[in-house]
């Protein structure tokens, strides 16, 4: 670590972090600091990590605080990243839900930590490309992050040629993306299935009330303390509805399996809401 970074109380930095998104981030990590708050210290006119800790001792500024978590979630996705649980959700879990919901013909999806929105539009694709039945029904694909920068992104349906490639086969590029440069932007008919909100998943309640039919919670709890991940859990368990299908990241699991079945099927499992007593 350079002389400058080692002048740097980053057990204040972490604080920030932990307080505002629940995430605990290893000191091994700190360098992490430097690279990710670039453009924010450019942003406030500051040339160092130590200029920003003082300023923040000084004189509180939750807006800037609150940025600072923001940049330093992981973003990391990509289009059907790990593409184990869209091909389950398009054999099997899918055709039953479809049948299950015919009487309302409304599905609805929620991909929760979803950074700058692939997840969400990989599965717009797919029920695009696998079930034209659900022309005319109610499909809604909520996406929330924490990071207001991302969601924008999201929002705009903007990704760049490197992304495109990572995941998209070349037939969903040409039919579901407009070329604009260097980018590729979605088409009206998945930006309209798709909604984008910022939201912390760590400050409850969380920012839904109708229950969901499939739940993406992938890759997120990782950072997170137990009881907060036993917090976040609980509240998505009532978001779920009774037949609904959770998927969590493969190194994941419930912090409390009495509440939860899990299932493994298709080389992945998933997790279903356990009826209450």
């Amino acid at each position: 670590m350079s002389a400058a970074l080692a002048s740097v109380d980053f057990a204040f930095l972490r604080e920030i972090v932990f307080r505002l998104s629940q995430n605990v981030l290893d000191p091994s990590r700190d360098y992490l600091f430097e690279t990710r708050l670039t453009k924010l210290l450019r942003n406030e006119g500051m040339a160092h990590l130590d200029e920003l800790v003082h300023h923040l001792r000084l004189r509180k500024n939750p807006a800037l605080e609150r940025s600072i978590a923001e940049a330093m979630t992981i973003n990391e996705t990509s289009f059907f990243r790990d593409r184990r649980p869209f091909e389950l959700l398009r054999t099997e879990l899918l055709p039953l839900l479809i049948e299950a919901r015919r009487p309302r013909q409304a599905l609805r999806f929620w991909s929760a930590a979803c950074s700058t929105g692939q997840e969400a539009y990989s599965i717009a694709m797919l029920l695009r490309e696998h079930f034209p039945m659900l022309v005319g029904w109610n499909i809604r694909i909520d996406g929330t992050d924490i990071s207001r920068d991302v969601v924008d992104r999201a929002q705009r349906g903007l990704f760049h040629r490197i992304e495109v490639n990572r995941g998209l086969p070349a037939r969903h590029v040409v039919r579901y993306f407009d070329h604009v440069g260097e980018d590729w932007v979605a088409k009206p008919e998945l930006r309209q299935l798709c909604n984008f909100r910022q939201a912390n998943l760590c400050q409850p309640p969380l920012p839904f009330q109708d229950q969901f039919d499939v739940i993406f919670l992938r890759n997120v709890m990782l950072y997170f303390s137990m009881e907060t991940r036993r917090t976040l859990l609980a509240g998505v368990r009532r978001l779920l509805a009774p037949d609904g299908v959770l998927f969590l990241g493969s190194a994941e699991q419930p912090v409390d399996p009495t509440l939860w079945n899990a299932v493994l099927a298709g080389g992945t499992c998933y997790f279903r809401p356990r009826a209450t007593l």
